[in-house]
């Protein structure tokens, strides 16, 4: 897969909150940080992440895009 965001963390799935319509993904990351990510219910299914998965966390101006390896 090809994007074109240059900033990549590998992360961890620590919690999903998740909405009719959207849902909030929290991750655990290298150091004294957390990270999140507000996307729709549909694509957390769709991607079908769950607590616990390692992701790539795409990083391109202010978005946070996660990607299952």
């Amino acid at each position: 897969m090809k994007y074109g965001a240059r900033n990549e963390i590998t992360g961890r799935v620590k919690s999903i909150k998740s909405g009719e319509i959207m849902a909030l993904v929290k991750f655990d990351v290298d150091g004294p940080v957390q990270m999140a990510s507000v996307l729709t219910a549909e694509s957390v299914e769709h991607l079908d992440i769950k607590e616990g998965d390692e992701v790539q966390l795409v990083i391109k101006a202010i978005n946070v895009l996660p990607v299952k390896k």
